[in-house]
């Protein structure tokens, strides 16, 4: 062993041996099972408020375009709006009938029982009404309910449109499918006043009304003038023809 000596009082120093030694520990540890993860998520205590917010869903955007049926559809409902005012032209009078419980033959037996200057029209109550607004027909507004057949009178004979529905009515036992409504010169008649309608005065009668006045007194012509506002048109009427046929003969 070397000798060691103190440099400052040359004192010999004994060496004092130092053995160290250093001890390794190894840690080991080793992963819970998947069951034990699973039941320590589930048991952990979990604070609603620092949950993160979820995203908002992704909304697209669905452009619609008109389908083709819907253009059909509305270019069904112009053409019968169109119907309707066609048939209003040289109408005289207008009226609505309850068809509900019809049959399709019955339908057709009424068509062929109808002199030709009347025609039948099915069709919506909005787009009939649709068609009258703004017009002298639109007095048929208190119509517009309930399944309706429309009846176009394109003649002055108004009693003998009228009559062959009030035959076929009776002939089919249609009591409840009776006329709810008209319009004529303007003026509403409801189903109570059809009567006023279907007594009316046909051209015959009316002929025979003026050769009558001009053969008898004064009083007898005021009498006839004094008659409603159609009764006096088609007198006048008759009395110019009537003129006008005797000019010609001379």
């Amino acid at each position: 062993m070397p000798d060691y000596t103190c440099a400052q009082c040359n004192l010999p120093l004994f060496p004092i041996p130092i053995t160290m030694e250093a001890t390794a520990t190894v840690m080991s540890f080793t992963l819970p099972s998947p069951k034990t993860q699973t039941r320590q998520l589930l048991n952990r205590s979990i604070n609603p408020f620092n949950l993160p917010s979820s995203p908002k869903p992704f909304k697209t955007r669905h452009y619609r375009f008109p389908s083709i049926q819907a253009t059909i559809s509305r270019s069904k409902k112009e053409e019968t709006v169109d119907a309707v005012r066609k048939q209003l032209e040289n109408c005289y009078l207008l009226a609505g009938i309850n068809y509900k419980g019809f049959t399709v033959k019955q339908f057709q037996e009424l068509r062929k029982a109808l002199p030709e200057t009347s025609k039948l029209l099915v069709a919506k109550n909005t787009l009939v009404y649709k068609a009258l607004e703004g017009t002298q027909w639109e007095n048929l507004k208190p119509c517009m309910k309930g399944m309706n057949v429309w009846l176009f009178v394109h003649s002055e004979e108004i009693p003998a449109a009228i009559k062959p529905y009030r035959d076929f009515q009776k002939e089919k036992k249609l009591e409840d499918n009776d006329f709810i409504g008209a319009v004529f010169e303007g003026k509403f008649y409801g189903p109570d006043e059809f009567n006023k309608l279907e007594t009316l005065p046909t051209r015959a009668e009316i002929y025979a009304t003026l050769l009558g006045s001009l053969k008898s007194p004064a009083s007898a012509v005021v009498s006839t003038l004094q008659a409603p506002a159609r009764e006096l048109v088609m007198v006048l009427k008759a009395h110019i023809n009537n003129l006008e046929a005797q000019g010609a003969a001379q």
